[in-house]
């Protein structure tokens, strides 16, 4: 569906954009996933034929889109971060007039809208005027005139930004419900979005693709490094004194138990929380087990246990401090 070969685009003397190079298969549903300013938008917008690249080649459908562009237009659909809507027209006559632009022969324009209304969950709005709609619907009304006319590919920025959790929820049912029709490129940079939306994730930064592939196959490339979270306690002695060990010695004793775990690499400082200790440890697979049986059979009582933050999100943060330093470099 889509191919892009040195892709890059500059402002002037400022590189925005490149060189990137990466290919979507049909079907696909794909998430860009990078930190604000890392060049997701203008991908998108050079995608969208929105915008000249100033260099490389991108094709959609084997169709060039810089020498082409309005005939890939007639293939995509876009949404871009700020949706264009028009907020004196009701939803039904704006997707009209959106079908229109489209070229959706008059015969089919009807239905078509009817379909993305229905696939959007607008029928119980379509009359209503667009400037009396909630965020989240006037979301889902820039979702509809980027499906209206039944594109091969779909082109989401940051579809969710501004959503309450509710209507984030709701929009990533919708999300689900394209891909069985469209292929989907999402940009974003809530890694929950992606992930749980995305069969395979384009991780840029400082305007290059800093890895490629599934949440699993990021997480294997970058050597899997689980960062885990405890809370333990020393337990209050026989005679009912708050703790066993001074606040020094308590220190010492937690590191000492944690750090003689095989394949724990790094053991960080406790820090007090209420009545326990709060530490962070990294290791190379899932030492949770191990972890919980080594603070009990020490004496300690173990009062939390979990991942510090999602594989992704390691991942993702790894990926982006190796692509800040060797840009430095």
């Amino acid at each position: 569906m889509i191919q892009v070969s040195k892709l890059s685009k500059y402002y002037g003397g400022k590189r925005a954009l490149g060189p990137v190079s990466f290919e979507i298969d049909d079907g696909e549903t794909v998430g860009f996933l990078g930190l604000n300013g890392a060049g997701k938008t203008t991908a998108l917008r050079i995608l969208a034929c929105d915008l000249r690249p100033s260099a490389g080649a991108v094709s959609v459908g084997g169709i060039d889109a810089v020498t082409d562009p309005h005939e890939v237009r007639k293939r995509i659909g876009f949404l871009p971060e700020h949706p264009p809507l028009y907020q004196e027209m009701t939803v039904s006559s704006y997707l009209e007039f959106a079908a229109d632009l489209r070229r959706v022969a008059r015969g089919d324009r009807t239905r078509l809208v009817g379909e993305a209304l229905e696939v959007t969950d607008l029928t119980d709005v379509a009359g209503d005027l667009i400037n009396t709609l909630s965020h989240g619907y006037r979301q889902r009304v820039g979702l509809a005139q980027a499906i209206v006319h039944k594109p091969a590919l779909v082109i989401l920025d940051e579809p969710t930004r501004g959503l309450d959790p509710k209507q984030i929820v709701e929009m990533r049912k919708l999300i689900h419900g394209l891909k069985d029709r469209h292929t989907v490129l999402i940009s974003s940079h809530i890694l929950a979005e992606v992930s749980q939306t995305c069969d395979r994730l384009l991780v840029l930064g400082q305007g290059r693709i800093l890895g490629a592939g599934t949440e699993a196959e990021l997480a294997a490339h970058e050597g899997n490094v689980k960062l885990v979270s405890i809370t333990v306690r020393v337990p209050p002695a026989a005679s009912g004194e708050p703790y066993r060990d001074g606040e020094v010695d308590a220190r010492k004793r937690i590191t000492s138990v944690l750090s003689r775990i095989d394949g724990v690499t790094e053991v960080g400082e406790p820090q007090s929380r209420g009545d326990g200790w709060a530490v962070s440890l990294t290791s190379a697979k899932d030492l949770r087990a191990e972890i919980s049986r080594a603070v009990v059979q020490a004496g300690l009582d173990l009062l939390k246990l979990d991942y510090a933050r999602s594989e992704l999100e390691n991942t993702f943060l790894r990926l982006v401090d190796t692509g800040a330093a060797a840009e430095a470099a």
